[in-house]
């Protein structure tokens, strides 16, 4: 009983920290599947986990101290504590600011072993920037993801071992590893991408008029979802601009370097509508902005430092670009 509870301990543990093969993911999910008991201990072994990156990162992320945290906390004590919580801040700093919340998977994946079909009890992870912040974090399978103020990134917990799906809200700067046989996806709702190995960005907030995708290294292809037509291929130091309202997409070459500057404090804007721009300031700071209507789809191109700049001196210089006026009234900026 003693070596049952050890072997399944360590593929909790390996699950976790490095992901499990076919055979090994499904010996876990038969074992939790057998009993209430079962599915409530991993719960919990899977709390401990979180907590054990929670301390980790609130310096600086590293996945063994983590790893051998967790092992010490199973190992010390025979049951942990119940936790309700789905919801996890790992920092307050901003480079590594993130939630991340468990969102219960009922009932989408079932499969048959030893005759009994076994529903998957396993949760999806959705990983959050919160305004005014970024996140970086690691996916399973390696890729490194930088998630801009107030997005969001959605993945499975099969994700590396049957899949590379994700889903995306906002933006995100993404170096995939390379892997032929599981391709990786994102899926939004303007458009999914498509791709092996590669660095890219991906900007594409619900409430911006534009979806827009910046090739670094490898390839990628778009399918858009509004209009019926083939796929496109991005090759390095390509963009593509997607209205929303239209579906109409264009392609430019551009200095790829740029779309990334925003992971490293810069806020870069290259001929962008003002409205977008506003928006974008006011994730990064965490503030309301109102833009006259007829300022909206002026246009403009600036390089500003995050970290280095408050909003009224960025908005000083927006304005002395251009015959438009800002104030602070009623705890919100007007551009007029």
């Amino acid at each position: 009983m003693e070596e049952e509870k050890k072997h399944i301990d360590e593929l909790i543990a390996t699950y976790l920290t490095e992901g499990l093969d076919k055979n090994a993911l499904a010996e876990l999910k038969a074992w939790i599947a057998a009993s209430p008991e079962n599915e409530d201990y991993f719960i919990r072994q899977r709390e401990v986990w979180f907590s054990a990156v929670s301390r980790e990162a609130a310096s600086k992320y590293n996945k063994d101290k983590a790893f051998d945290t967790f092992r010490n906390r199973i190992g010390s004590r025979k049951q942990v504590e119940k936790a309700p919580r789905r919801e996890f801040r790992l920092s307050t700093l901003w480079r590594y600011a993130a939630i991340i919340t468990v969102i219960l998977a009922v009932g989408c994946f079932s499969y048959w072993q030893g005759g009994v079909n076994v529903k998957d009890t396993f949760a999806d992870i959705s990983v959050e920037a919160p305004l005014g912040s970024k996140t970086k974090l690691y996916l399973p399978d390696g890729t490194l993801v930088w998630l801009n103020a107030g997005s969001r990134i959605i993945y499975s917990q099969g994700f590396g071992v049957d899949n590379r799906k994700v889903e995306l809200e906002g933006e995100g700067y993404f170096e995939v590893q390379r892997n032929e046989k599981l391709p990786f996806l994102i899926q939004t709702n303007d458009m999914d991408l498509r791709v092996l190995g590669t660095k890219f960005n991906f900007k594409n907030y619900v409430e911006d008029d534009e979806a827009i995708v910046c090739l670094l290294e490898g390839k990628v292809s778009l399918k858009n979802k509004y209009i019926d037509c083939e796929e496109i291929i991005l090759s390095p130091s390509e963009k593509i601009v997607m209205n929303k309202e239209t579906g109409h997409m264009k392609k430019a070459t551009v200095r790829s370097e740029d779309a990334r500057t925003w992971t490293n404090g810069e806020l870069f804007f290259n001929e962008e509508y003002l409205i977008d721009i506003a928006r974008a300031l006011e994730r990064s700071y965490g503030i309301e902005i109102e833009v006259a209507d007829s300022l909206k789809r002026r246009r403009f191109y600036g390089d500003f430092l995050r970290d280095g700049q408050s909003i009224d001196d960025i908005l000083g210089m927006l304005t002395s670009t251009g015959h438009m006026k800002f104030k602070f009234e009623k705890n919100r900026y007007k551009l007029y």
